[in-house]
């Protein structure tokens, strides 16, 4: 059967590693990285203060369990993106932004991933300053220069990065939460057009329709957030699961969304386990390999009552 989507536009998979050395151990974390590989996929989502869990001790602990599997493996073609700015893992909006900062972080990540290196993003600015943007665009410049794609995430004035790289014309991998409950995508329109997105978040945080379904480690409820249905899912139960074969749960419908969204060029996984890993990537080849926009149009229609009555 013919893949829907061609190898150019079909988004890829990223694996994410924001829980790891926190609800995610390092053998599990091996293992997600192993099955991951093995698939084909290549594309890692990191960050210097992952994993966010306000334990200090754990600050980069989440890259070091990337860094030891690669020296282990001796894999040298991973596509990894690399956040940096954020100064500690407490959850503060403190980060170091300075161009001598962000060339030191930038010069040692070339060091540490060498080839694997993919991705060199800006994460979390909240700077309103065009002239302090501007000079983070000149390193994102030089990242570039060195066949390294400039990136964004968490940026608090997407229109002025827009803006100011209207000089550099540079050709950013963007991060962004994107889900049926929340998106930013609109806030990025200066960068429409152009298939840079990176969507994560897509399941709302790990929101599940069955309250029964959470454990103590669930990553909804040990970053505080709430486990009330929202009206969307139960909707989205009652219409499109069980309708069609390709849907067999909630999340198939948020990654049929992030899928068919615009501009999507790779989505965020967080499994926390090999077996939760193994069911998403089942869904992606299945919601890829035929033509799915029947579904897609159902779901945003229920979506476009759903934003109505919020």
């Amino acid at each position: 059967m013919p893949n829907f989507f061609s190898a150019e536009d079909k988004p890829d998979l990223v694996l994410g590693t924001a829980m790891w050395g926190w609800t995610i151990s390092q053998d599990t974390a091996f293992a997600l990285l192993d099955n991951f590989y093995a698939a084909g996929f290549t594309m890692i989502d990191a960050a210097t203060n992952y994993p966010i869990n306000k334990q200090a001790q754990d600050f980069r602990k989440a890259e070091k369990i990337l860094l030891e599997w690669i020296r282990v493996n001796g894999v040298t073609d991973l596509k990894i993106m690399m956040k940096v700015g954020s100064i500690n893992n407490l959850r503060t909006p403190e980060n170091n932004l300075n161009s001598s900062f962000l060339l030191m972080c930038l010069d040692e990540y070339r060091h540490l991933l060498g080839s694997n290196l993919w991705g060199f993003m800006i994460h979390w600015d909240n700077r309103e300053d065009a002239i302090a943007i501007r000079d983070t665009l000149e390193i994102l410049a030089f990242a570039a220069q060195l066949g390294i794609r400039p990136g964004l995430s968490g940026i608090k004035f997407p229109h002025l990065y827009a803006k100011i790289n209207q000089d550099f014309n540079l050709d950013f991998a963007i991060q962004i939460k994107h889900n049926l409950l929340q998106s930013d995508y609109t806030r990025y329109s200066g960068f429409f057009k152009k298939r840079q997105f990176f969507a994560y978040g897509i399941n709302g945080g790990g929101i599940n329709p069955n309250p029964a379904a959470y454990h103590k480690q669930s990553s909804l409820l040990v970053r505080g957030g709430s486990v009330d249905t929202p009206p969307i899912f139960e909707a989205v139960e009652r219409e499109l699961l069980g309708t069609d074969s390709r849907l067999r749960s909630v999340f198939d419908v948020n990654l049929l969304f992030a899928l068919y969204s615009s501009d999507v060029a790779g989505i965020l996984l967080g499994p926390s386990k090999p077996e939760q890993l193994q069911y998403t990537l089942e869904a992606y080849h299945t919601l890829t390999s035929t033509d799915s926009t029947d579904l897609y149009t159902r779901l945003m229609a229920i979506k476009a009552r759903y934003d109505e009555k919020h």
